[in-house]
């Protein structure tokens, strides 16, 4: 798995637990030492932590394992790196702290892509509006 989809994969499963302003950035022309980051936030530890799990139970299915994590004990700031791809989760206060954003603001955005069963899957949902019986009344 090439680090771009990597990247993409964390920030799908980081969505799926809700994570709040979730960003990809290609940082490969700053730095050597990985290629992307991705940048979350939950509002709480505990959303922290299932952010958190989630990632790292969607990458074992492909057969991907962190190389280092941090931060579980206290949820505020988990660090996952993935070799090519290091993951940010913060809880909201640290982010705007930390502003990581602006350190690697010279990083390309990279568009988070759905696969084409997502798109589908939530083009097909339809709402159900039961109609009211009037004649009742």
């Amino acid at each position: 798995m090439d680090s771009k989809k990597l990247a993409n994969d964390c920030a799908k499963s980081a969505k799926k637990k809700k994570a709040l302003k979730v960003l990809v950035l290609d940082v490969r022309k700053l730095t050597p030492y990985f290629d992307y980051l991705v940048i979350c936030s939950g509002r709480s530890t505990t959303q922290v932590r299932a952010i958190s799990e989630e990632i790292e139970m969607s990458l074992k299915k492909e057969k991907k394992f962190n190389l280092h994590r941090e931060g579980e004990k206290f949820a505020h700031w988990i660090l996952m790196d993935y070799g090519g791809v290091v993951v940010h989760i913060f809880h909201e206060e640290e982010r705007k702290f930390y502003n990581l954003e602006k350190i690697w603001g010279e990083g390309e955005k990279v568009k988070i892509i759905k696969t084409k069963r997502e798109t589908t899957t939530n083009t097909k949902r339809k709402v159900h509006v039961k109609k009211r019986d009037r004649s009742n009344n």
